[in-house]
């Protein structure tokens, strides 16, 4: 029970990133809530099978501070990349 809610608070706050990010059209509105919560999940369960107890802190902070911080990486580098590979996609039926 504890998993769930340490990964619902990595889901609201990786959500919370994707609408304080630009560029929101140039990915799924669902895309950085994904992976926000599966990181937290890996996460959790890495660190409880490591020994990390449950009930402390350190296991919360680490399981929702993990999601949201991929969901920013993912936030912002996915948006550079999409740019560039539509240009060059571009191109080459530009070309034609």
């Amino acid at each position: 029970m504890e998993m769930l809610f340490a990964v619902l608070g990595g889901l609201i706050l990786s959500l919370a990133v994707h609408f304080a990010l630009p560029r929101r059209e140039l990915r799924g509105a669902a895309l950085l809530g994904a992976v926000g919560t599966a990181v937290s999940a890996v996460v959790w369960s890495a660190l409880t099978w490591l020994g990390w107890p449950f009930d402390g802190g350190w296991i919360w902070v680490a399981s929702i501070a993990a999601g949201p911080i991929a969901a920013l990486i993912v936030g912002l580098v996915l948006p550079k990349r999409r740019i560039a590979a539509d240009e060059q996609l571009f191109q080459e039926l530009a070309k034609g």
